[in-house]
């Protein structure tokens, strides 16, 4: 397919890039030179002169989203296809790490082949181990427990349909997981090899802290995969599981009584009990709690983030 008259939008998230905004800015224009695009540039309140930088391009396919304060890099996004004009929206870091000139390709593939999104792999990744390790846990874990045999889903770069992108729900920290959320709302989602970079300016956002993030997300999402809409079939077995456990106690002490033993003070009653009603009670409320969340965003249509100002530079 010839793209040359479809509209391309970029969407990236920016947090402290001063340094990287005019190189990154280049390497797109010479990338998509013959092509339609846009960049579309989410300022996530950056404490340097990242948006000072961007200002000073006076770029015309430059539109600048600046937050009211940090919201993280999920609301960037959500920001980011909310405002995207383009048929197809492509994401990408503003580090220089992503390479737009693997773009095209990525487009071709996900055309030729009928694809909703594709991601990118990098196989030669140049980063340390601190950001390594929990993309390879979050990769290891998404392959075992779901159906989405994607090798790489921490690579920023990622081609959708425009419709795919803007139906995403994204808040918290699933950006990270944004491939497979796309699966799960029915996306075909391939992959393919893409050039990495190493970061010569600014400072990486990652840190060995961001494994336990990785890991919870997983569990919340594979949570909501299996059981958002059906939630007796996990909690209805944990329920009788646990009742069956109390039943066996009680009769137990029951039996105990009968035979003239006290029972008032023995520790193994006031555990069943705890142990019952603080575990049901801990993972209930947590299952409340972000179905409260998703009502709160989803259908009061409520976005997880504030603009403080729209730039365009069209003109």
């Amino acid at each position: 397919m010839n793209f040359q008259d479809t509209l391309l939008s970029l969407v990236i998230p920016l947090f402290n890039e001063e340094e990287n905004i005019q190189l990154l800015v280049k390497s797109i224009d010479e990338a998509l030179n013959e092509y339609k695009f846009e960049i579309i540039l989410v300022d996530d309140f950056s404490t340097d002169k990242t948006v000072n930088e961007i200002k000073k391009l006076n770029h015309p396919k430059v539109k600048l989203i600046e937050f009211r304060k940090n919201y993280g890099q999920s609301s960037a996004l959500a920001a980011g296809f909310d405002n995207a004009e383009g048929d197809y929206i492509i994401t990408l870091d503003g580090d220089l790490q992503n390479d737009p000139k693997d773009i095209l390709p990525m487009l071709q593939k996900l055309h030729a082949e009928n694809w909703d999104v594709v991601v990118g792999i990098r196989n030669k990744r140049k980063d340390n181990f601190v950001k390594k390790l929990p993309s390879k846990i979050a990769n290891f874990l998404i392959r075992k427990a779901t159906k989405l045999n994607i090798k790489d889903h921490g690579c920023a770069l990622k081609v959708f349909k425009k419709e795919i992108a803007k139906e995403l729900n994204l808040y918290g920290e699933m950006h990270r997981f944004i491939s497979l959320l796309a699966y799960l709302n029915g996306a075909r989602v391939s992959e393919i090899n893409v050039n990495h970079h190493p970061r010569i300016y600014g400072k990486s956002k990652y840190g060995l802290g961001r494994t336990f993030k990785v890991f919870n997300d997983i569990l919340l999402i594979l949570f909501q995969r299996n059981y958002l809409q059906k939630p007796l079939y996990l909690l209805g077995n944990l329920g009788i599981f646990f009742f069956a456990l109390g039943a066996i106690i009680n009769v137990y002490l029951l039996i105990e009584k009968i035979m003239g033993n006290d029972i008032g003070d023995r520790p193994i009653l006031i555990l069943g009990v705890l142990f019952v009603l603080v575990g049901i009670q801990l993972f209930t409320t947590g299952i409340v709690i972000d179905l409260q969340m998703r009502t709160y965003y989803e259908t009061q249509n409520v976005r997880p983030y504030k603009i403080r100002d729209i730039t365009s530079y069209k003109n």
